[in-house]
């Protein structure tokens, strides 16, 4: 039958291409299926085009730490073509060729199930296809921005991630609503790139609440040199724009308004399961899918459904989408073909450690594993030790003015490594080394002889582990 394959994928953002690529290549065949743009929110409005946005100003930063060199204005012009150059004009033909190349049958429309291993696709042009899998339908279809319920803002058709990497020219000034990573990068990549007034409103105390406070202390720091207000404990109450695409007012639960040229809001995400069938197979629409450690679905007979990234509400990382959908195409091709499928390279488990994040603002942050705050939450016995980034000569070499810092939260009855956070201009090419010790539980006694070269800013494990007392 023309419409039946081994595995249907909904969605083709990198987790479903990933989950299709690894069943083909365990031998199956696969259909992707897609609504909108192949390669999904990450190619075309999160993770590309907001580095390509932040790298020049990154890089400007940088080239002024350095004595001898100037760094003139950035070229917004030249910087916003550049990122549209990074998201191929947001044509996907390029990645629907991929697709095919795996090769799995690309589909263009809004999928839905339908049933026990049945997929319809509304098709663009009208009408439907019904797709029927022999042994497995994978959802990827990521997650979407949440707009909170503050009177007014939803009418004043505010920015979200979408937009704001997406815009064609930099606001005169931009208000942010939200303090978490979208919101941090995003309000200096705009300002580096022109917005003369950037207001960051955040409801917490602090920004990157999630992160270590000297972490959140650093790029708040940072955003003070560069012109950027701060205000915390703030909430927006209502919001106000009068005329279409014109100013917009943003009235706060304290303090004066805030008056700009374009508000975004970036306060959240939530799973993209709207419209996507999940009660005809007996689960609830409007929560993310609940997984096992091989992707599959929970409370769903017959152990066909899977869900990978976003949708399935673990990590909300790109790089762990991935990482789940190369596990979930490896374990369904295993179990379709009779095999084992209880290998440890088919469990997706490393979240369980804490998934490695990257904040690519100037300082940059980077952790992996647990917080102080959380490991004692957690009841483990934790000795945390702290050295100055900036200290370490590799990091003095980079330019004057550079600052940072790094962290490690060590297990101090086992003594290995719980967490590791890193700030500081280039910091996010120290993580890799930091996730392998944390999610392979290096004893620290293994760790003292790697041996860092000198001189790089990753002689700060030294520095760490001489703090700890090796």
């Amino acid at each position: 039958m023309a419409d039946e394959f081994d595995v249907i994928v909904i969605g083709a953002g990198p987790a479903g291409e990933n989950a299709a690529d690894r069943a083909v290549r365990g031998g199956l065949s696969a259909a992707v299926v897609e609504a909108e743009l192949a390669g999904g929110e990450c190619s075309y409005w999160a993770c590309v085009p907001s580095k390509a946005l932040l790298r020049p100003v990154e890089l400007a930063a940088e080239v002024r730490r350095a004595p001898g060199l100037t760094a003139g204005p950035v070229d917004a012009a030249a910087v916003l073509a550049r990122r549209d150059e990074a998201v191929s004009h947001f044509d996907d033909s390029g990645q629907v060729e991929w697709i095919g190349s795996v090769p799995a049958e690309f589909v263009r429309g809004r999928g839905r199930l339908d049933g026990p291993k049945r997929v319809l696709v509304d098709l663009p042009g009208g009408g439907t296809r019904t797709l029927t899998a022999r042994h497995a339908v994978v959802l990827a279809t990521g997650s979407r921005a949440v707009l909170p319920p503050v009177p007014g803002l939803a009418e004043a058709v505010p920015w979200t991630s979408r937009e704001v990497t997406a815009a064609k020219s930099v606001p005169g000034r931009l208000a942010v609503l939200g303090g978490g990573v979208v919101a941090c990068e995003m309000a200096q990549a705009m300002h580096g790139l022109g917005a003369r007034e950037t207001t960051v409103l955040v409801r917490g105390d602090r920004l990157l609440g999630r992160m270590e406070p000297f972490a959140s202390a650093l790029v708040a720091e940072s955003f003070a040199a560069a012109g950027i207000e701060v205000r915390t404990g703030v909430e927006a109450v209502r919001v106000e724009r009068p005329e279409p695409g014109g100013p917009v007012t943003v009235h706060l639960s304290s303090g004066p308004p805030v008056e700009a040229d374009e508000l975004l809001v970036a306060t959240g995400r939530r799973a993209a399961t709207d419209g996507l069938g999940l009660e005809t197979v007996g689960l609830p629409g409007d929560r993310p899918v609940a997984v096992d450690d091989s992707m599959r679905a929970t409370g769903v007979g017959g152990g066909w459904l899977y869900a990978v990234g976003d949708v399935n509400g673990r990590d909300l990382l790109t790089h762990m989408g991935k990482y789940q959908a190369r596990v979930c195409g490896d374990v369904i091709a295993a179990r379709a073909g009779g095999g084992p499928d209880d290998l440890p390279a088919l469990r997706a488990t490393a979240g369980g450690y804490g998934a490695p994040q990257v904040v690519f603002t100037d300082p940059q942050v980077c952790s992996v594993g647990r917080t102080e705050e959380r490991a004692r939450a957690e009841g483990f016995p934790v000795r945390a030790v702290e050295y100055d980034l900036g200290s370490v000569t590799g990091a003095y070499l980079l330019g004057d003015g550079y600052r940072g810092r790094a962290k490690a939260v060590v297990d101090d009855e086992r003594r290995v490594l719980l967490g590791v956070t890193f700030a500081g201009p280039g910091a996010a090419e120290l993580l890799h080394a930091a996730t392998i010790a944390v999610t392979a539980e290096v004893p620290l006694e293994r760790l003292w002889h790697a041996v860092p070269s000198f001189p790089t800013v990753s002689e700060v494990w030294l520095r760490l582990l001489e703090a700890y007392g090796l």
